[in-house]
């Protein structure tokens, strides 16, 4: 099992304190695992790219395909059922800080999809059941099941490297970040997440386009609010940072008044002309 650097250390290669396989060797396969370097290459080479649509199927049984997810953020990870410890761990951590964001941000801002790479084991029995064990319990979190013969192209688009082992699989720990076009953006790599390493990314591609992609006084208001969200560190939480509100307060009671005096200003040269023609 592949465990990596945070996001704000992307020019290291994923370092593996803790393995589900002891040594490594190529990323197309073999017994001892995966070359880290070569994984470390596959997946950052993912990134502003655009991975092809897919049809899977829910934990309920239900088809689904990717493209679905557009039009929000998209936080993407990979596991099998079947692994007793990496990915339950890790699997845990992503939903704790996924909470932490949706406390902060907002739960409808973005979703977040699990896919099962080991079939025919990852069933959407076994997804649910996975989900299940790790007490994630979300409406806008998927685990989902693609099929057995698109599940090479489907790593591959996202960059995710695996291999079989003698213990199981040895593969990359990461959380891809989608944009709401379908872009991926960024490689979150580890077993744990800070709020940080996912959040800044995704408070990103929130706050992006605040006026010009807002469809209503709500949208802006929230885009606001995600704005105005600072990760504490000590807390290691997000709060709200109400200096931000008070800049962005002062910026448009400038650019109001601006706007009073230019209209009076334009008041008072029509008056003048008009007196200037009686």
């Amino acid at each position: 099992m592949l465990t990596g650097t945070s996001a704000s250390a992307q020019h290291q290669p994923p370092v593996a304190p803790e393995t589900e396989s002891a040594t490594t060797t190529a990323l197309d396969g073999g017994a001892l695992g995966l070359d880290q370097r070569l994984a470390w290459d596959t997946s950052q080479s993912a990134i502003d790219t655009q991975p092809g649509d897919y049809l899977l199927t829910n934990s309920r049984g239900q088809p689904v395909r990717l493209s679905d997810y557009r039009g929000k953020p998209l936080l993407l990870n990979f596991v099998y059922t079947g692994c007793f410890k990496i990915c339950p761990t890790s699997s845990r951590a992503l939903h704790k800080s996924v909470l932490g964001m949706r406390d902060r941000f907002g739960s409808e801002q973005f979703n977040v999809v699990t896919i099962g790479f080991n079939l025919p084991s990852d069933t959407p029995t076994a997804m649910r059941e996975f989900a299940a064990r790790q007490r994630i319990d979300d409406p806008n979190w998927d685990f989902l099941s693609p099929n057995s013969e698109d599940v090479p192209a489907l790593a591959k688009d996202y960059g995710f490297a695996y291999v079989a082992t003698p213990m199981g699989f040895d593969h990359t720990l990461q959380v891809s970040i989608i944009d709401a076009s379908g872009k991926l953006t960024r490689q979150v790599y580890g077993d744990t997440f800070a709020a940080d390493a996912l959040g800044e990314p995704l408070k990103q591609l929130l706050g992006g386009g605040l006026i010009a992609h807002s469809s209503s006084f709500g949208d802006i208001f929230d885009k606001l609010r995600i704005l105005c969200s600072v990760y504490d560190p000590v807390t290691g939480e997000y709060r709200t940072d109400y200096s931000l509100y008070l800049e962005i307060a002062g910026g448009l009671t400038f650019a109001l008044t601006m706007l009073i005096l230019a209209i009076s200003e334009w008041r008072g040269r029509r008056a003048l002309r008009r007196a200037a023609t009686q």
